[in-house]
């Protein structure tokens, strides 16, 4: 699976949630689950095949250690970090 771990910022590239970005919280063959802490909560994550994903190569560090660790991560938290990811996203496309 190229890359894409627990932690990983991906976006979607196929279906209702195309070009939205996503963590994977967890990955079972080549199935992934994503959450986005607003419509996908971390209680029910979207399962979806990794063929449908694109990684971003970002990692968000310390909501993949809480995840492995199996403490609790909040919506809020991977919602804000999303959010945060976005912003920078939206940055470097326009200092290009």
């Amino acid at each position: 699976m190229n890359g894409i771990q627990i932690g990983s910022v991906v976006l979607s590239t196929q279906g209702r949630d195309k070009g939205m970005y996503f963590v994977v919280t967890a990955t079972e063959g080549n199935t992934v689950f994503l959450a986005d802490g607003g419509m996908r909560k971390l209680a029910r994550p979207k399962k979806k095949n990794s063929k449908h994903i694109s990684d971003s190569g970002v990692r968000l560090d310390a909501i993949a250690a809480k995840l492995t660790a199996g403490k609790k991560v909040f919506d809020s938290e991977v919602k804000s970090a999303l959010r945060q990811f976005g912003q920078q996203n939206q940055q470097e496309k326009q200092d290009v």
